[in-house]
């Protein structure tokens, strides 16, 4: 939770609180009461911690006062204390060595969002054994000393994010047995060392986000087997070598965005299948990507923002259980019609802002529980007769800002735009862009027959029996016909405007008169 969230949070707690006159007698001067073991003191003008809190008292919060300095015996008095907060003191400068030794019941500490303090003394904690979770964040902390933590044995979260750090003692959580959680995001870590987290057997995650690492090496997550999310997004990190992340057997959910990976490959995990359910690589500079096939558990593919301009047929094989798939923002120019193949769970594929021109008409045909097809913002200029019927489900699909040539190869996505209109988002953003007189139309407003191809010479149908006359303001088309055909001649008038009037006239002897061989003349003004 940001400390903004928090500090909102306790606020609408204060706003709304209505105390009965007992417990607003017990309560410290210039502080709120909850209930009788919840003290909020959270003001400006407040100097100093209030020595008359209750011994029932057993969550204490301080939050944008003017304290300056936790003292020696600041807490001495409030031994039965389990959780205290110090949130968003900014004339917080120093923190005692032994402020905290009275409270050995302690479960939860948080100091956060406090910009003068820069550093913690040994043995701060030394008294806190049954502390399960410490907050650090949003100080000014630039590094942390050795045996900072040794005594906290039964600490289950540690985050120490939004600080400066940059570098960190070796085996600094070498006795943190019981630590689930560990957030050292948004510092200014350069580089991970194998021995710093040396004793982290039973981690679940780790956040090391919006760093500057750019090195892991194979050792880095030797001791981190029960590891189930790692975030290592907004770093450097330009290549990871094979078996990586072999050790991290439980390994869940891996997010590398923003980092500068050229290419990625399954092999980082080892040779095991991995348990891997959420990969996110958005914001890489990824040109190739080899298969994903040992990953059957995923369900979360991101890729978006890369430079993939081609993919693999195979890149997909076996992720059966994928259900979220985006490749959004790419170069992509085309995809094998098989890429898609046995994906048959999948819900959601984004593939907009790319370059895609064609796309193969089987390429959706497994995927008939899809919701959400994005093909927005690409170089498409029509689609393939029955690419968007095998979906069984109620579906959401985008097809704006492509440049849609509203001919007669068009009949298929007119037709289905027009039948499933409530399917389809930002539908009005859905233009002709050709041909001219049709320009920057919406496809849903023009009629079937507009749809029209141009003839090109080799196609074109004999018409020397027809002859073109003018005269002053007027065009006269003379066509000498049989009696059995059907020819129709259109004559279409486009205005200034872009609209277009258009005369039909088609011989009315039809083929009824095909016995016999004479012909008749029509004539069109």
């Amino acid at each position: 939770m940001g400390k903004d969230l928090r500090l909102l949070l306790l606020l609408v707690l204060l706003l709304c609180h209505k105390g009965n006159s007992e417990l607003r007698t017990l309560c410290p001067y210039g502080c709120h009461c909850f209930t009788p073991v919840q003290v909020l003191c959270a003001d400006t003008w407040i100097s100093k911690l209030p020595s008359n809190m209750s011994r029932h008292v057993t969550s204490f919060i301080l939050m944008t006062s003017s304290v300056a300095h936790l003292f020696q015996n600041t807490l001495k008095e409030s031994p039965q204390l389990t959780k205290l907060i110090f949130l968003n003191n900014v004339m917080m400068r120093s923190i005692h060595s032994h402020a905290f030794d009275h409270l050995t019941e302690l479960q939860e500490l948080e100091i956060s969002g406090n910009p003068l303090l820069d550093n913690l003394y040994p043995g701060t904690f030394s008294q806190q054994e049954n502390l399960k979770k410490l907050l650090l964040n949003y100080n000014k902390f630039q590094t942390v000393l050795p045996g900072m933590f040794d005594s906290l044995r039964q600490l289950h979260s540690l985050q120490m994010k939004g600080n400066i750090i940059s570098d960190l003692p070796p085996f600094l959580f070498l006795e943190l047995d019981s630590l689930r959680v560990l957030d050292l995001s948004q510092n200014k870590l350069t580089e991970v060392k194998k021995e710093t987290f040396a004793g982290l057997g039973q981690l679940a995650i780790l956040k090391m986000k919006y760093n500057l690492i750019s090195n892991l090496t194979a050792d880095t997550f030797h001791n981190m087997s029960q590891l189930t999310e790692l975030h290592l997004e907004g770093n450097k990190i330009s290549q990871l070598t094979d078996g990586i992340f072999s050790v991290c057997a439980k390994l869940e959910v891996l997010n590398l965005r923003g980092n500068l990976l050229t290419t990625f490959r399954d092999s980082v995990f080892g040779l095991q299948t991995s348990n891997l359910k959420e990969l996110n690589l958005k914001g890489n500079r990824l040109s190739e990507l080899s298969s994903l096939s040992s990953l059957i558990y995923l369900t979360d593919l991101i890729l978006s923002s890369n430079q993939l301009s081609s993919l693999p047929e195979d890149s997909f094989r076996n992720l059966t259980t994928l259900e979220n798939l985006d490749l959004s923002e790419n170069q992509l120019h085309w995809l094998p019609e098989t890429i898609f193949n046995d994906l048959l769970a999948i819900k959601t594929i984004h593939l907009n802002k790319n370059n895609l021109s064609t796309v193969e008409a089987n390429l959706f045909k497994d995927q008939m529980l899809l919701q959400q097809l994005y093909l927005s913002d690409n170089r498409l200029e029509t689609v393939p007769f029955g690419l968007l019927d095998h979906f069984v489900m109620q579906h959401t699909v985008r097809l704006h800002g492509n440049p849609w040539k509203c001919d007669c190869h068009m009949f298929y996505l007119h037709d289905w735009m027009v039948n499933n209109s409530l399917d389809i988002e930002m539908l009005d953003r859905v233009f002709c862009d050709s041909p001219g007189f049709l320009r920057r139309q919406t496809v849903v407003s023009i009629d079937r027959d507009q749809l029209v191809c141009q003839v090109s010479k080799d196609d074109m149908p004999d018409i020397r029996s027809c002859s073109l006359q003018a005269s002053n303001d007027t065009v006269t088309i003379k066509c000498r016909v049989d009696k059995s055909s059907s020819m129709t001649v259109k004559v279409q008038f486009e205005e200034d405007d872009g609209t277009v009037k258009e005369h039909t006239l088609t011989n009315r002897s039809g083929p009824s008169g095909c016995a016999d061989d004479t012909t008749t003349e029509s004539t069109l003004e």
